[in-house]
């Protein structure tokens, strides 16, 4: 996946899951580098809410998952999924709505604290949820889902910036990995790759 500057077969059998073929996302299901291995398509991640809660993919199961991983000193990328998806939350019926949770997986553990991302990811929306971990938690967690990021120190200041992978990920009601949305996706098509999965069930 590409790094964001911050400045296969497809034979399905009965239990497989549906195919995503009116998305507007990737479907990956089947895709290779998330199905090599026996874990198949089921990631892990174990990290902390910014409430203080210990969470994993489990703690979700029944709903859909979006899952973004940044940092809330980021210019642009960050700020601008983070709005991108409260609209397409919004264009939502409420019913399918209250079924959608957006994870956003911090990738800067230095600075966001429990208290930064509680007062920054709640400010987009406020059933979003921040995460936080240990720098070898994030690691851990980025690793699972393919994410690259890397810090990159600003010439005469004090202050870096982080290049990370830019898109969102998108896992089903039982915790399956099923799509890719890129960054700058509209709303609109967000709002109904979310409709289309719930409805796949």
């Amino acid at each position: 996946m590409l790094l964001a500057g911050c400045g296969a077969d497809t034979t399905q059998s009965s239990s497989a899951p549906s195919p995503l073929t009116q998305a507007k996302g990737t479907d990956i299901t089947q895709a290779a580098e998330f199905n090599s291995g026996p874990k198949s398509a089921q990631r892990q991640l174990v990290l902390n809410d910014h409430n203080g809660r210990a969470v994993s993919l489990e703690t979700f199961k029944g709903r859909i998952v979006v899952l973004f991983f940044g940092y809330t000193h980021c210019p642009d990328v960050c700020p601008t999924t983070l709005s991108d998806m409260a609209q397409a939350i919004g264009l939502m019926a409420p019913e399918a709505a209250a079924k959608v949770q957006v994870l956003f997986a911090s990738v800067d553990p230095q600075r966001d604290t429990p208290e930064i991302l509680k007062a920054y990811v709640p400010y987009f929306h406020p059933g979003f949820l921040g995460l936080h971990g240990s720098p070898e938690q994030v690691a851990k967690a980025a690793n699972e889902f393919k994410v690259v990021y890397r810090k990159q120190l600003v010439a005469g200041a004090s202050d870096y910036l982080i290049d990370h992978s830019a898109g969102s990920y998108v896992l089903d009601q039982q915790g399956r990995l099923r799509l890719y949305l890129p960054f700058a996706l509209p709303p609109e098509e967000i709002a109904h790759d979310l409709s289309l999965l719930l409805k796949l069930g």
